[in-house]
């Protein structure tokens, strides 16, 4: 049956099958909410990010213990994994609950209007040149906040000069499929995940490989393998239990490297810094130690210390400076150094939006996302029937992912029961800061970039966004979902139709 002929018309619409998106409708189908639903998906294939980046050495920059879903154990013993295996795994998991047929591929949503007198979403999606319509009782937003379409790629002063002599500049978001970087001298800008992702991939391969920074970040080793799950996985223990038991030590483990570096930063830089030297040999000291405290900036981490070991080694080498001008054979720098290239990676970070970018409006007045609080960090204020899906900045994406999941189908639940088919959050102005729900103590280059999208959070409960896994579970998945702050509404609502695709 061709997609024209597909219902249009859903209980539940969902933005994106990445691992929000797919974690999200396998909720709806393990909870047996009795919803009928469907994804809606730009790209061809399930994963999102991890369809998206294929730059040498993707991989997560969390342990896959708790960066996969709580409801399906992550099968292997590494800590990290690479983007191929992340995606393989959400694709397999959007299997195994049938999701899949519940996908359409090739949709770019680009406005998402919500009718309070039909109490409906209706949402416009591109299919190549033409657009189709679909509406929804509730919509869900699980395409992450990142630009699918545009990475942050600030303009250097000189490039033109470069890329005229045959030089290539790349962006790590949009890595040519083709690129041969096979004896070639690479300069890497940037020293955040991304960047110390790529030095040790293309090391190998590369004449040289130089990353350039303008100021460095902490850098953690962490073991390639998981060093409890491997010997009791040998031995035979069930896959079940390593990974509920491994879950929950490395939930306690993120948390307490984070609540160390807040509450005596001096203690964690001291110890961050000396895994450091112990593994970097002759390298100075200096390109690893920032001016800010850990955690001020997300941590990088690297497997078994592999970027330590190219630079010890002479396959790469690492410059703090700042960019004069590019020349026709490299970067020249503000301390007069010169560095030859061949190919330059511009790994200079992301763009943030929301609902991959779409117009979202309620009643025919649009909704500036900046302007709107996060209700427990899940639904938007002055918002009806939506949930938006926005991971930890400091722990792993999926672990608030499953939370919002959880609490989404609760709400579903209690509405359900009591007749109820509308809902909105509705705050008082008094509650609303200045801070955006990625916080103030983060001064990443995305997260300052995305201030004037993200939404603010509260200055207490339920508006106030703590990052915090130990107080988010018991709220999100037992706390009273009948709460004064959202407003509950029973209408008579039109029957559910069907549309079809329309030419542009």
């Amino acid at each position: 049956m061709s997609d024209t002929n597909k219902s249009t018309d859903f209980d539940v619409l969902i933005i994106g099958a990445g691992l929000s998106g797919i974690g999200t409708a396998c909720h709806l189908v393990r909870e047996q909410s009795g919803r009928s639903f469907a994804i809606l998906e730009r790209r061809e294939a399930v994963g999102g990010t991890w369809d998206l980046f294929t730059y040498p050495g993707i991989r997560s920059d969390s342990d896959m213990l708790t960066f996969g879903y709580n409801f399906r154990p992550w099968v292997g013993t590494k800590v990290l994994a690479d983007g191929p295996s992340i995606k393989q795994y959400v694709a397999d998991t959007a299997e195994e609950y049938g999701v899949t047929e519940h996908i359409r591929f090739g949709r770019h949503v680009t406005s998402a209007s919500w009718s309070t007198e039909a109490g409906r979403w209706t949402v416009e999606a591109r299919v190549g040149r033409k657009r189709e319509t679909y509406t929804a009782r509730f919509l869900v937003g699980a395409s992450g906040y990142y630009n699918y379409d545009e990475g942050y790629r600030p303009a250097f002063p000189g490039e033109d000069a470069f890329t005229a002599a045959g030089g290539q500049i790349v962006h790590p978001q949009f890595w040519p499929a083709d690129l041969d970087y096979t004896g070639k001298r690479v300069v890497v800008i940037g020293s955040g995940a991304t960047a110390i992702t790529l030095i040790p991939a293309m090391a190998p391969d590369a004449e040289h490989v130089t990353m350039l920074q303008r100021s460095p970040s902490y850098v953690m080793a962490v073991p390639a393998n998981d060093p409890v799950a491997s010997p009791l996985a040998k031995i035979g223990v069930p896959q079940g239990f390593i990974y509920r038991t491994g879950r929950a030590r490395n939930i306690v483990l993120q948390r307490a490297v984070y609540e160390l570096s807040r509450r005596q930063p001096a203690l964690a830089r001291k110890i961050l810094l000396a895994q450091v030297k112990a593994r970097i040999g002759s390298v100075d000291m200096k390109h690893f130690t920032p001016s800010y405290n850990p955690w001020d900036e997300r941590l990088c981490v690297v497997p078994n210390g592999d970027l330590f070991r190219v630079l010890r080694k002479g396959e790469a080498s690492i410059v703090t400076d700042h960019i004069d001008t590019f020349t026709a054979t490299g970067i020249k720098l503000k301390s007069g150094e010169e560095l030859e290239a061949d190919i330059v990676v511009s790994a200079t970070g992301l763009q943030i939006q929301l609902a991959g970018g779409a117009a979202i409006n309620v009643d025919g007045e649009p909704v500036d996302t900046r302007d709107r609080m996060l209700y427990k960090g899940v639904l938007m204020e002055g918002v009806p029937n939506a949930m938006f899906v926005i991971g930890y900045t400091n722990a792993s994406w999926t672990l608030k992912a499953d939370l919002a999941s959880a609490y989404f189908c609760r709400l579903l639940a209690h509405m359900a029961e009591a007749g109820h088919d509308q809902v909105v959050p509705v705050a008082d102005p008094a509650d609303r800061s200045e801070v955006s729900v990625m916080g103030d103590s983060m001064r990443s280059g995305y997260i300052q970039r995305g201030d004037t999208v993200m939404p603010r959070q509260g200055k207490r409960m339920p508006w106030l966004i703590r990052n915090d896994y130990f107080r988010d579970a018991p709220m999100l998945r037992r706390g009273r979902v009948d709460d004064p702050v959202l407003q509950f509404r029973t209408t008579t609502v039109p029957a559910p139709h069907t549309l079809t695709a329309a030419n542009a």
